[in-house]
């Protein structure tokens, strides 16, 4: 009886070791993966802010795509203004 079990607990020893390399497996990995995804999460939110930033700034400069015009219009009246100049002779 007594070898019967010696060879049950050395059966067991085996499943006992092999859950306990997976237990420590997963932890290891668990504490791999949880500062990835930590860093993830604030760089996410900080993606958020600066895509904020750049949707104001696109709103902000949206009227330096009329400054050709506005270049344009200027240079007609300063032409303007030289022509009335010299009809007055001056």
């Amino acid at each position: 009886m007594n070898l019967a079990a010696a060879a049950e607990s050395a059966s067991t020893t085996g499943w006992v070791i092999g859950y306990t390399l997976g237990i420590v497996v997963v932890l290891v990995v668990v504490a791999l993966v949880v500062p990835i995804l930590i860093l993830a999460k604030k760089i996410g939110d900080e993606a958020q802010h600066i895509d904020d930033g750049l949707a104001r700034a696109v709103h902000n400069t949206a009227a330096l795509g009329q400054l050709n015009t506005t270049i344009d219009s200027a240079v007609t009246i300063i032409e303007g203004l030289k022509r009335g100049r010299q009809r007055l002779g001056g």
